[in-house]
């Protein structure tokens, strides 16, 4: 079959981003976790002490969809609150979280290495300033 989609560049965009999103979700779930998961460990680890509503601003995800999100790292014992001032509590990895962090890492770098093997080696310099150009 003819597909002229192909020609579009956002069509083919949200077709990468699927087939990417569902092939890392395939290789988290045997460790339990998810791509948003990850993703806030990654910024709790790089940024102790901040704050759930910083966390959804960088991720542009809700403070709806944000709760059940941190509920489950913290009753999973990977993330932890201490007060920040009166108002404002501050999140950490626990050891659980660092562990795993560490074998979530490993599952990802894995597959960014392999994900850029899939692109011809002369783009593969452009391809990350090119995404990012679209979304910053």
């Amino acid at each position: 079959m003819h597909d002229p989609l192909v020609s579009f560049p956002g069509y083919a965009l949200r077709r990468a981003a699927n087939t990417t999103a569902a092939e890392l979700a395939g290789r988290l779930a045997p460790l339990g976790l998810r791509q948003s998961d990850v993703s806030l460990l990654l910024l709790v680890e790089a940024n102790p002490g901040t704050t759930s509503s910083a966390l959804g601003r960088q991720l542009d995800i809700q403070r709806a969809n944000m709760v059940p999100i941190l509920k489950r790292l913290e009753d999973a014992g990977l993330i932890a609150r201490a007060p920040i001032d009166g108002k404002s509590q501050g999140l950490a990895l626990t050891d659980a979280g660092v562990a795993k962090l560490a074998e979530g890492r490993k599952v990802i770098d894995r597959f960014e290495t392999e994900l850029l093997q899939r692109v011809p080696a002369e783009h593969r310099a452009h391809l990350l300033p090119a995404l990012n150009a679209i979304w910053r």
